[in-house]
């Protein structure tokens, strides 16, 4: 088949990178780098980790949240993980939409009941139902907010700026 005609009639929209394990290197050098072995995904405890396209890591946060044990990074032999834990291990933070029940008002706390870090408050309103927010600088990226809503309305988003003093780690998001 003619590539130039595939790409004429596919999508011109960026495609998202899969969500790798935590400290990753960029997109484009992971999956030069990794060997597609499996040893990050079966020395992860939670089973967030999990055998993606093309054979690929990649973290699936329906399944379980990251705990940032570091066994990943441990037993990567190819350093498609990085080995240095101290480096954030990604660079998101969460957004809640609209369609949260508590901007329906239905009252709803199952996200904020779940972080453990309390990066997802619930400010008390007089007369309604309190909506959650988010402290994006207290947010972890464990993902433990994100399969428990009962109306998927949990997503992550990319950090526009280090929140932390801890050094960053270089995480590309899109793919060209």
């Amino acid at each position: 088949m003619d590539l130039s005609r595939r790409r004429f009639f596919g999508s011109r929209l960026p495609r998202i990178a899969p969500f790798r394990p935590p400290w990753s290197l960029p997109e484009a050098r992971f999956v030069d780098i990794c060997s597609r072995c499996d040893d990050c995904v079966k020395a992860c405890p939670t089973g967030l980790l999990k055998r993606g396209d093309g054979g690929f890591p990649s973290a699936d946060f329906s399944a379980a949240a990251c705990t940032f044990c570091g066994d990943c990074a441990k037993v990567c032999a190819t350093g498609a993980i990085a080995s240095d834990t101290r480096l954030e291990p990604w660079q998101f933070t969460i957004r809640i939409d609209d369609g949260c029940l508590a901007h329906q008002r239905v009252e709803c706390r199952v996200c904020g009941e779940i972080c453990d870090a309390r990066a997802i408050r619930f400010p008390l309103v007089a007369g309604g139902v309190a909506r959650p927010e988010i402290d994006s600088g207290a947010c972890t990226g464990c993902g433990a907010c994100l399969a428990p809503c009962p109306v998927n309305a949990i997503g992550r988003v990319a950090r526009e700026a280090p929140t932390s003093s801890r050094p960053q780690s270089p995480l590309s998001v899109e793919l060209p």
